[in-house]
């Protein structure tokens, strides 16, 4: 049986910071925006990312990139 590779992708260079966010948090996000859930851009639950912060279908991750006028946030709903 080959071994699978054991990387943390969040620890690479090129990908931007993540994190998951309460639900209290989620409802602000949500109501800010005037949004529903549904609404969110979707991440998938295996994705590389995603699973290496053990996030579940449900949750929202923040995603923080940085180019040369600042950060941004981005946010992705976790799906099956």
């Amino acid at each position: 049986m080959k071994k699978k590779a054991t990387i943390n992708v969040l620890e690479h260079h090129l990908v931007p910071k993540m994190k998951i966010i309460g639900e209290k948090d989620k409802e602000k996000l949500l109501k800010k925006y005037g949004i529903s859930e549904k609404e969110l851009p979707r991440m998938l639950a295996d994705d590389p990312a995603s699973e290496a912060l053990g996030a579940k279908p449900g949750e929202v991750v923040e995603i923080k990139r940085e180019d040369p006028t600042g950060s941004n946030l981005y946010y992705r709903l976790v799906v099956e």
